[in-house]
């Protein structure tokens, strides 16, 4: 598969020759980290917009942590909405989905989203700058310091051109679901569908696909590209371009000197886990505004009364990894003696619900169709409509009786969903006595995938096109939710809440029945 990432910085304003930013070029083998080539690389130089590559890592390792999530709701302040273009058109206190500002930010390079995504992660821009500064020293870019989040120029603000080889290199092995993002053409950034302006480099050059260009005048016009032939990946960085087409001809240049120097069949060697040492007490923080009930904002800082889970990854919920994931998150987890006060009687009411919900069901296009809000829900499942399932078994009346102490402690995950933040209780053994179980499958543990099978003339074209390719295709497709997406030239049928496995299986399978399709990614 050819994959590419490109980062760039973006102004309005194109450099006059006179002043013209230094040049520096880095060519890396990106399957073992291997220098190619090297000029100026360790100069460090204004990356611009590149900084948009180290708060996308950011915003991806705070969802696989869980300390936010993709339908978090950021709300945009007087400061974000302020940035200088290229922008979104953020306003002051609008409230934004997380994927929407990384849209926005990977495939426009909106400067206006990617400090909004600082302030939601860590609540300031001074406290995310200090975030990016450790990421940087913990995965090995020796020789960067940040200031803010989207590659304004800024006093103290600097890079070189292998450190951004560094980080594209990590975007790719550390962050494979997300990666993606950075190959996409067109998409919807909430506000308005936002194109990448870097379609002629992506067409112009095989292997390569990816996302956006530009430049400020201190910088010049620079350049973080991969891609990939026969198994082969080469990373380039050009820093101080004269002009998108000098720049566009000489990332070309160093790609093909990458390929012509290494050969196939070589080993990869990923990079290590990063490197952090302990962080400051109050970080990292989570969304000011999240929807989790079980959170308390006090000024800057979020504390969960349930037990805080700062360090653990956020556990991946596909089937065939539960066990294994279980595993590797168990000791980084804290217990909880009980879940809040009044947690019951709202999971008593959602369960009556989705009871509810289920007797009136005659098949499985009903229930798609309530998932995705094309008919009459219950209030919780018109709030989240790629919740899948909740089960649970109900506790005594009568107050529990101590148990024996298991080999196995029970294991209390804080997970954000688009509902609210649920507590799924998970134990290695089962219990002497009975116990509350709670299982929510969530659309942050990696189902974040769908299928498109085309764009229709009306809603109902595109609804009867989702139900023959269900009929077809439920093999892959049974735990798939209906989407239709109205566009202005027409209406996308979407199968929506897969895996990326399920998604690129069902496309596949789909294409050879002839059905034209494609996955979608978060």
């Amino acid at each position: 598969m050819a994959t590419f990432i490109v980062v760039a910085a973006c102004s309005a304003t194109k450099p006059t020759p006179s002043g013209a930013a230094p040049y520096a070029a880095y060519v890396m083998d990106a399957r073992t980290g291997e220098t190619i080539y090297e000029t100026n690389a360790n100069t460090r130089l204004h990356p611009a917009s590149l900084t948009k590559m180290m708060t996308l890592y950011i915003a991806f390792e705070a969802i696989e942590r869980g300390e936010i999530s993709l339908d978090s709701m950021v709300t945009v302040s007087r400061q974000a909405a302020g940035q200088p273009p290229s922008r979104l058109g953020l306003k002051p206190g609008q409230r934004i989905a997380l994927r929407h500002l990384i849209r926005a930010a990977a495939i426009k390079s909106a400067n206006d989203a990617a400090w909004a995504i600082g302030e939601g992660i860590s609540g300031s821009p001074e406290k995310f700058a200090q975030r990016m500064n450790r990421t940087a020293k913990a995965i090995g870019m020796s020789n960067s310091t940040f200031v803010n989040a989207n590659g304004l120029t800024a006093k103290g603000h600097l890079s070189t051109a292998k450190d951004m080889s560094v980080l594209g290199r990590r975007l790719f092995y550390d962050f494979p679901q997300y990666y993606n993002i950075f190959s996409r053409r067109e998409t919807d950034a909430g506000v308005t569908d936002v194109v990448s302006t870097n379609r002629k480099f992506l067409d112009a050059y095989k292997g390569a696909d990816g996302i956006k260009t530009g430049f400020t005048n201190a910088a010049g016009f620079n350049l973080t590209a991969s891609a990939e032939r026969n198994g082969v990946r080469i990373i380039a960085t050009v820093f101080g371009g004269t002009s998108t087409a000098q720049r566009n001809a000489k990332v070309a240049e160093l790609l093909d000197l990458g390929f012509a120097s290494v050969k196939p069949g070589k080993a990869t060697v990923p990079p290590p886990a990063p490197a952090y040492e302990a962080a400051p007490a109050e970080e990292p923080a989570l969304l000011a505004d999240s929807s989790d009930p079980n959170a308390r904002v006090m000024g800057a800082k979020t504390v969960r009364v349930a037990g805080s889970v700062a360090s653990s990854p956020r556990p991946r919920l596909r089937p065939a990894r539960a066990e294994e994931t279980r595993a590797e998150a168990a000791p980084a987890m804290v217990a909880s003696a009980a879940p809040p006060a009044g947690a019951e009687d709202e999971l008593a009411e959602m369960i009556a619900a989705e009871v509810a919900v289920n007797a009136m069901q005659d098949d499985i296009f009903g229930a798609l169709a309530e998932a995705t809000g094309e008919a009459p829900a219950p209030a919780a499942a018109a709030a989240a409509p790629m919740v899948e399932a909740v089960a649970f078994a109900q506790m005594p009346d009568a107050a529990p009786q101590p148990a024996p102490e298991p080999e196995h402690k029970p294991v209390v995950i804080h997970t954000a969903t688009p509902v609210d933040a649920q507590l799924v209780m998970a134990q290695a053994e089962p219990e002497p006595t009975a116990v509350e179980v709670v299982t929510r499958i969530s659309t942050s543990g990696g189902r974040h995938w769908g299928v498109n099978i085309g764009r229709f003339p009306s809603r109902v074209a595109a609804e009867r096109a989702l139900t023959t390719t269900m009929l077809e295709e439920s093999a892959t497709l049974n735990e798939s939710l209906r989407k239709i997406v109205q566009r202005s030239s027409g209406y996308d049928a979407n199968f929506m809440g897969l895996s990326q496995k399920q998604a690129e299986l069902a496309c596949l399978r789909l294409q050879a029945r002839g059905t034209q399709c494609f996955a979608i990614g978060p």
